[in-house]
């Protein structure tokens, strides 16, 4: 994450927040925690998927994977460190989840939609070694889709849509202290990109 000062298109996370990143398999989220966070900051379903089962792909151990994705959630957040959210979270009832997590210990959350196209993440996902089944990448694009209706009123203080494989490359994730252009609890508007948007933290 960047300690410089914003840029025009700069997403600015104030620290210890919950950052959920929301999309299907294939736009890109791994990638996307990767370029803007330190990997301690981010927790990963595929990641918990291989530590209680030692295979990220073994669905079966998906809900002993987010047990222990949560506590580690919770552990984190209760010590104000910044925690991104590395899964589709394409559903509500996940994302209510998680938030309640953030509630419970008092920290603000943020969205980022990653909403590409699907064709970019059919054929991203195609070029794994791991392939999803295709009607799997669209049934969660349709979910994501959805939850473009349903996010503002979830609870979370931002959310951040990032249409577009040019915006996502072009945006900046800035850490709050150090971003003076712009105060707590706003963001830029990436270019090209739905305008991401300020509520009120539930």
């Amino acid at each position: 994450m960047s300690t410089g000062p914003a840029a025009p298109n700069a997403i600015v996370v104030r620290p210890g927040t919950m950052v959920v990143l929301v999309g299907s398999s294939g736009c890109g989220k791994s990638t996307f925690a990767a370029r803007h966070f330190a990997p301690s900051q981010v927790l990963s379903s595929d990641q918990m998927r291989a530590l209680v089962a030692d295979d990220p792909d073994d669905q079966t151990a998906t809900e002993a994977a987010f047990e222990l994705l949560h506590t580690a959630l919770a552990l984190r957040l209760a010590r104000r460190r910044t925690t991104v959210v590395d899964a589709t979270n394409v559903e509500g009832w996940a994302r209510g989840r998680l938030l309640a997590v953030a509630r419970r210990v008092g920290r603000p959350a943020l969205a980022i939609v990653l909403a590409l196209p699907l064709e970019t993440c059919l054929s991203r996902n195609a070029a794994r070694a791991d392939a999803r089944p295709a009607a799997a990448i669209r049934r969660q694009h349709r979910w994501m889709a959805d939850s473009l209706l349903t996010l503002p009123d979830e609870g979370f203080e931002r959310v951040c849509v990032l249409g577009t494989e040019e915006v996502v490359a072009a945006v900046e994730v800035v850490s709050a202290p150090h971003a003076s252009k712009y105060p707590e609890g706003t963001a830029a508007r990436p270019g090209g990109a739905r305008p991401p948007t300020r509520y009120r933290n539930a």
